[in-house]
């Protein structure tokens, strides 16, 4: 089905969609979760809020992304929610969105807990005056992962191929998405591997089945073509799920691999220099498929805010000038 998802019709927010204009957000990979004093940032003093703030507004971000890693809306108390708010305002950066992440509607043991989560989630970003709803099927790190210098090169864990979680993990998915549309939210599922949303079919597949125009995919294709294994070539990945996409997280890998594929390394990079062709794919994207929606930029390793920075601004070069009508 050819449904009009791609766009951000639902959102709260009317965004321009130009190349000057166009919403592209910074993730806060950048800050610690955890202060040197041992404060969560959940938790943290204003002025440690203040200086996050100040630092995406100095490199020339308006937007953020709000990662539960970092702050978790839905357990934040409605006096501490106004006050992280005031301050973002204080500094020109606005919350568009928040993603919940590892925290799994199938996660064997946790499936009731997490879903009741990411309820209060969705309220919580509808209260905030977000507009997406950004979440998937990933789950916290194994402690292979952990222990790596880079997650994705260690084994994490993985969906069952079995078609009753499959039908668990559509149903509470449809659930979440009524939700979100009930509240004016787009609800973007992220891709990533091993999971039902970890290759081009099983995403699409997964969102055709759970059959709303307000639930789309976050085509995250960076965290499939850093995995130390055979991957799906990230050009027919982006062709079957940018139809799909009402949400983009955008980064970028180098990847080596042996032509008989038993061996293959990747390394973080910007969005001009890795694997990836985003000139390619960005104007396809906005001009042949019709996308309208959040960029947000991320970005593991090094000084993440700065990459993330230039990302943005070599990006906004490749939004066309002359956009054309959106296709229905």
């Amino acid at each position: 089905m050819a449904r009009e998802r791609n766009g951000a019709h639902h959102m709260a927010t009317a965004y321009e969609y130009t190349r000057e204009g166009w919403p592209i957000a910074t993730c806060l990979h950048g800050f610690p979760t955890v202060g040197r004093d041992g404060t969560a940032l959940h938790d943290a003093a204003p002025e440690v809020w203040d200086d996050m703030f100040e630092q995406i507004e100095e490199v020339g971000f308006d937007l953020a992304e709000l990662a539960d890693s970092h702050v978790r809306p839905a357990d934040l108390e409605a006096s501490r929610r106004d006050e992280l708010l005031a301050i973002a305002r204080s500094h020109g950066v606005r919350i568009p969105s928040v993603h919940l992440q590892r925290r799994s509607v199938i996660w064997p043991g946790r499936e009731d807990e997490n879903l009741a989560y990411a309820h209060r989630t969705i309220d919580a970003a509808a209260e905030w005056g977000m507009d997406v709803f950004s979440t998937g099927l990933h789950q916290p790190f194994s402690e292979a992962q952990r222990d790596a210098l880079w997650f994705w090169t260690a084994q994490g864990p993985k969906d069952p191929d079995d078609p009753e979680v499959w039908k668990a993990a559509v149903s509470r998915l449809r659930e979440l998405g009524r939700h979100a549309a009930e509240v004016g939210l787009q609800m973007s599922l992220e891709m990533y591997e091993d999971t039902y949303v970890g290759t081009a079919d099983s995403a699409v597949r997964l969102i055709e089945d759970i059959g709303l125009d307000n639930v789309g995919i976050n085509p995250d294709i960076a965290n499939l073509i850093r995995l130390h294994r055979p991957i799906e070539d990230w050009r027919e990945m982006f062709a079957k799920t940018l139809p799909y996409t009402n949400y983009w997280h955008v980064k970028n890998y180098t990847r080596d691999e042996a032509g008989d594929g038993s061996w293959a390394t990747s390394v973080p990079t910007s969005m001009e220099l890795g694997l990836i062709n985003y000139r390619q794919v960005v104007r396809e994207a906005i001009n042949e498929i019709g996308f309208r929606g959040i960029f947000l930029m991320e970005q593991y390793g090094g000084d993440s805010l700065g990459v993330c920075a230039t990302n943005a601004r070599y990006l906004r070069t490749l939004i066309p000038r002359n956009i054309k009508e959106r296709q229905q």
